[in-house]
């Protein structure tokens, strides 16, 4: 049996870094992936949980929009809400490796036209490039078509 999750998209918020009783680090944040239903593009919002070093590096220098490659696996859990007194099912991907796919400055020098959209998911300028970092072309846009699995 196989529990591994491999995403690709844009973090919908900065991080939010958490430290448990014992002094860990732990980070959630979600994750924007597009995805294909019938002829246009639609969203997933999908849950995740960093821990320790991992964590660290997602809240010093993972902001909102940024793209990012998760590894980890599908964790789901469940705690009372006091408040409520009902039963919260809560389904996540615990990350075991996240890696920051575009580099900082041109992450930030992104422009407005690559917003999220609620009905088409992200429109990337492709265009836009930044000569003074390593890249040497345009943005790429990565659909799940693209991805070899």
């Amino acid at each position: 049996m196989v529990n591994r999750v491999i995403l690709v998209g844009r973090l919908t918020k900065d991080p939010e870094l958490r430290r448990t009783q014992s002094g860990k680090s732990v980070a959630s944040f979600t994750v924007a992936v597009n995805r294909r239903y019938g002829q246009q593009d639609q969203a997933d919002f999908i849950n995740c949980v960093a821990w320790e070093k991992t964590a660290d590096f997602l809240s010093q220098y993972a902001k909102k929009g940024a793209m990012v490659s998760v590894e980890g696996r599908i964790s789901t859990r469940n705690y009372d809400d006091v408040s409520t007194g009902k039963k919260v099912y809560v389904t996540e991907v615990v990350s075991d490796n996240v890696q920051l796919l575009e580099s900082r400055s041109s992450s930030t020098q992104r422009p407005a036209s690559n917003s999220f959209d609620s009905t088409s998911g992200f429109q990337p300028d492709n265009n836009n490039y930044n000569e003074d970092d390593f890249s040497t072309g345009p943005i790429l846009d990565i659909s799940s078509d693209d991805l070899p699995f």
